[in-house]
């Protein structure tokens, strides 16, 4: 099973939502959509079921061209961020309702939502109404719809979002394990980079509608292809400020520098590039070897379960350090940090990645 978006273009009253988007989802576990609020994920999954036409450009499906199939021709199934089940229809019946559409025998019809059912702990529920079910619940019955059906593509847009942390936690450890083996092509969408890391599979960054680089999850939150997919990939916020090589030398600022030798700027032409350091790679305290230390002044902090945050101004910048363990910041405060230099990427004045 393939999914392929050629040179796909999207414009709506004289607005490209999306930008020749090209690449092609991988056909066994999960491809990510990774983007900010409204940068184009939504479009991409209705236009993937048939929802949206592309101004310009194919999606072929197993080499198929799906741009003028309707969306009933199509056999995907699409779960929303929000609860969409039948009012009027018990459980059952929602789960059930895709089958009775294919016209599948009864008998098969009951099988199947049962195994769906089991998997989604839903069975104690299945004779009740949605408005008698948990909101999780209402979620994990549009799952087991989507399971159900059997289709060739599965669309996921934020499915997670209106849960509570523990719901989201645990479906979505689940989530992997209930489309494994199933021969359908899984598309999940989200705003957080913590959930693709999770997932795995394949990520596609998503900004302002532009697919800036599809690939291995890892490998895009390792190695970005750009800054712009530096951005989408970090959160909190990578760390971006220009950096200047002269000779041996990178110089951050007027008062920081650290050598060049080992790292992606040793032999380029001296001059501007601007340098992107996540969040865990600025650490609170130390010394160590391969570190070069940073003053700042602290101005924001955050406590996450067992982790500090400290946003700091450096050379009239807002920096971000993340870190285990309670730390305890003052805002106010001048702080010495210290930048793991292995953690340093480097840009072009263009956005491109420099690479060793």
């Amino acid at each position: 099973m393939t999914l392929e978006f050629r040179s796909v273009v999207k414009r709506s009253k004289g607005e490209t939502l999306i930008h020749a988007a090209s690449f092609t989802l991988a056909p066994t576990g999960f491809n990510v959509l990774l983007g900010a609020t409204n940068a184009g994920k939504t479009t991409l999954i209705k236009l993937m079921a048939g929802l949206d036409r592309p101004t310009k450009g194919e999606i072929l499906l197993n080499g198929k061209d799906l741009t003028r199939l309707p969306p009933q021709r199509r056999n995907v199934s699409l779960v929303h961020q929000f609860f969409v089940n039948y009012p009027h229809l018990s459980v059952f019946e929602n789960i059930a309702s895709p089958l009775r559409v294919a016209r599948v025998p009864g008998a098969d019809i009951r099988r199947r939502v049962h195994e769906a059912a089991e998997l989604l702990r839903l069975t104690p529920f299945l004779e009740r109404r949605p408005s008698a079910l948990s909101g999780g619940q209402q979620q994990r019955t549009a799952l087991a719809r989507a399971i159900v059906k059997s289709s060739d593509l599965v669309l996921l847009d934020e499915p997670l979002a209106n849960l509570d942390y523990k719901l989201r936690e645990e479906l979505r450890d689940q989530l992997p394990r209930l489309f494994e083996g199933r021969g359908a092509i899984v598309v999940y969408a989200t705003s957080e980079p913590s959930e693709a890391l999770m997932l795995g599979g394949h990520t596609a960054t998503v900004s302002q509608g532009r697919v800036t680089q599809f690939g291995p999850t890892a490998t895009l939150y390792r190695a970005p292809q750009d800054l712009e997919t530096a951005r989408v990939f970090s959160d909190p916020p990578i760390n971006v400020a220009p950096i200047r090589k002269s000779g041996d030398r990178l110089h951050l600022g007027d008062s920081v520098a650290w050598p060049a030798a080992g790292t992606a700027l040793a032999t380029v032409p001296d001059g501007a590039y601007t340098v992107g350091v996540k969040p865990h790679f600025v650490l609170p305290g130390g010394d160590a070897a391969g570190t070069v230390p940073v003053t700042g002044r602290i101005q924001i902090t955050e406590l996450s379960g067992s982790e500090s945050i400290a946003h700091f101004d450096l050379d009239g910048r807002s920096w971000v350090s993340q870190s285990h363990g309670i730390h305890p910041y003052q805002v106010g405060d001048l702080h010495t940090f210290h930048i793991e230099i292995r953690g340093c990427l480097y840009f072009r004045p263009d956005g491109t990645r420099v690479t060793a």
